[in-house]
């Protein structure tokens, strides 16, 4: 009887046993036996592995990502991405288990190139996707915000981990790269639950600063959407060339683009009306010329 060749273990030498004992011949059957032997544990160490993720790993993050009040638009691509990693790292360990080391060797030098590669080929890329990441657990602004950066201003609709949506308001739809909102200084005007407003109003000077800064005070306490507390404020902070300017301050509660531009409007609407009942003047900028101007002699006609 032909000997059986030593396996590298006890089950695999078991195995290969009984298939030597059906007719194989020892090496095959000993090669077999451990092809198969990986195959069973491989499986079943990635089963058990995907069992855990599911009920393990995603709840756990699901409940992290809701402690940070993250939304559903926010917390999908992050359990997609952390779910891709999961069993990029579950196949590794069960390749590992099954004995395939020489072939997790191959898998990790692939990997490891293929990384760089994409790395090279995808820097922007990942730049917003890191970017949107610090969106995401830093919170700067949220969906429904609106947020002025490099000059532009919109509302945010929309924020993923590579772009942001925004809608202007001129009703234009801008898609920003996540990166430049994290590489640039954005205010949230709204992020507070109030907002101070400044409009100066400029008077003549003939004009009396203390009539002008009553109906000022007056028209803001009578509106209904500036807030009393804080109480509205003038000051007098311009001395120009053809107006005295007085400054305004008052404040709106829970604020957004929309109420800013009605209050504001509204605001300075009845104060401009009071001012003109009351002979308050608005002066425009002008020049007065002084002096003489020569004219040159001129040959009259005829002569």
């Amino acid at each position: 009887m032909t000997p059986v060749v030593p396996l590298q273990n006890g089950a695999s030498g078991w195995l290969g046993r009984v298939l030597e004992s059906l007719g194989l011949p020892a090496g095959v059957a000993g090669s077999v036996g451990d092809a198969a032997l990986g195959g069973v544990l491989f499986a079943v160490a990635f089963a058990v592995a995907y069992f855990l993720g599911r009920r393990v790993v995603l709840p756990l993050l699901d409940r992290l990502l809701d402690a940070r009040n993250l939304g559903r638009h926010a917390k999908t691509p992050i359990q997609k991405v952390v779910w891709i990693l999961y069993l990029f790292l579950a196949v590794t360990v069960a390749f590992g288990i099954a004995g395939y080391n020489g072939f997790l060797r191959s898998l990790a030098t692939i990997a490891a190139a293929a990384t760089l590669a994409i790395g090279f080929a995808m820097q922007d890329v990942l730049k917003n996707f890191v970017s949107g990441v610090f969106i995401f657990t830093e919170k700067p602004f949220k969906i429904g915000d609106w947020i002025e950066w490099d000059g532009n201003s919109g509302v945010v609709e929309d924020i993923s981990l590579r772009i942001t949506r925004l809608r202007t308001f001129d009703n234009e739809l801008l898609t920003v790269p996540n990166s430049q909102l994290t590489d640039s200084v954005v205010k949230n005007p709204v992020d507070a639950d109030k907002l101070r407003l400044k409009f100066v109003f400029g008077i003549g000077y003939d004009d009396d600063i203390e009539t002008a800064t009553d109906i000022m005070l007056e028209e803001a306490h009578a509106h209904d959407g500036i807030m009393d507390d804080p109480e509205p404020s003038v000051r007098l902070t311009e001395l120009g060339d053809s107006s005295v300017g007085l400054q305004s301050r008052i404040w709106i509660r829970n604020p957004s683009r929309a109420d800013f531009v009605k209050i504001r409007g509204e605001y300075v609407t009845r104060v401009k009306a009071r001012f003109d009942e009351a002979g308050i003047d608005i002066p425009y900028p002008h020049r007065t010329l002084t002096g003489g101007l020569e004219v040159a002699d001129a040959p009259v006609a005829g002569e």
